[in-house]
């Protein structure tokens, strides 16, 4: 099972850098960088979903996982880094939308 407290505190933290930063970046960066979050959000959504639904298919609770689940987890954490990469990538586009712009 995921340690279910440090995923919201890091979101917390990194909503809180994204704010301070978002009065240095055009209409346009933030609109980018805000489908890059949702792409983010969704991702874990899913991953979330595939978490529960594995840790459903394990009904014993003896700390070992079933090949089943361990299976499903393995595709939840691929969902989820997949939608990181997209999310990081959408955001690295972002940035280089007002290099060189006057701020």
């Amino acid at each position: 099972m995921k340690d279910t407290l440090i995923r919201p505190l890091a979101i917390a933290v990194m909503a809180a850098a994204s704010l301070t930063l978002a009065a240095c970046d055009s209409g346009k960066e933030n609109a980018a960088e805000q489908q890059a979050d949702a792409v983010r959000e969704s991702a874990d959504a899913t991953a979330d979903a595939m978490e529960n639904q594995a840790d459903k298919m394990d009904r014993t609770t003896d700390g070992m996982d079933t090949p089943a689940e361990n299976r499903m987890e393995n595709k939840a954490d691929a969902v989820r880094a997949s939608g990181e990469a997209k999310a990081d990538a959408m955001e690295n586009r972002a940035d280089k939308m007002d290099k060189g712009a006057p701020q």
